[in-house]
């Protein structure tokens, strides 16, 4: 059986890309990854990722004669393609759980996105953020708190094994790190997890290793 081929952007700053490479990765299923980069001037780099889905944006998943773009589909991708990786939990309520916390990742903290963008390189500090953006850390914060509350006698992770989850949220873990964002014991003991997933620790490698800059995500 041919392997997956995953299209991924700049490991430095492509967070939705390091959702599902994180879901791969951490669950040891074997794919091909093509890093293309993003925001060149270089028509190739747009024609690369349009040979991969006319979408014109990363990750794109190739299995076969298949393809999946976008974050959380290309992870339920992986869920159905893979079962026996469990990356929805067994119990149907903790699953409906886990489905919505991910849908909420997915498609909100859109003042946290914009003004905490991933940036591998950036010198730790803190930045000052505003009400939205502190509103958006407490309600992951919360999100994550009731997570470990719940299921955190099954294992480390948000629902006990690693999981969507965990890779839908895996940015913010670097988010939080870099911007110097004061969280709970709790919060920082979750990302103390997260940051010692080898997985974690391979993108991260990988990121600082890069040395495209892009300017526009050089400001904050």
């Amino acid at each position: 059986m041919a392997a997956l081929k995953l299209a991924i952007g700049n490991k430095n700053y492509s967070s939705w890309s390091m959702r599902p490479w994180l879901a791969l990765r951490a669950n040891d299923i074997p794919f091909v990854e093509t890093l293309i980069p993003l925001y060149t001037d270089d028509p190739a780099d747009k024609e690369q990722i349009l040979s991969f889905s006319r979408a014109g944006k990363v990750p794109v998943l190739v299995d076969g004669d298949i393809t999946v773009w976008d974050s959380l589909a290309i992870i339920e991708y992986i869920a159905e393609r893979y079962p026996e990786k469990k990356l929805w939990p067994d119990d149907v309520a903790a699953r409906a759980h886990a489905r919505s916390v991910c849908a909420e990742m997915h498609s909100g903290f859109v003042p946290l996105r914009n003004e905490c963008g991933m940036n591998l390189h950036r010198p730790i500090r803190p930045v000052a953020l505003s009400a939205d953006a502190k509103a958006n850390v407490a309600r992951i914060e919360e999100i994550w708190r009731e997570c470990r509350t719940r299921y955190g006698a099954k294992g480390p992770f948000l629902f006990g094994r690693f999981g969507a989850a965990d890779a839908m949220y895996a940015p913010v873990v670097h988010r939080f790190r870099t911007y110097a964002i004061e969280v709970a014991p709790d919060t920082m003991a979750y990302m103390e997890t997260m940051m010692a997933l080898p997985a974690f620790q391979e993108w991260t490698r990988d990121g600082l290793a890069e040395t495209l800059v892009i300017a526009k995500f050089e400001d904050a």
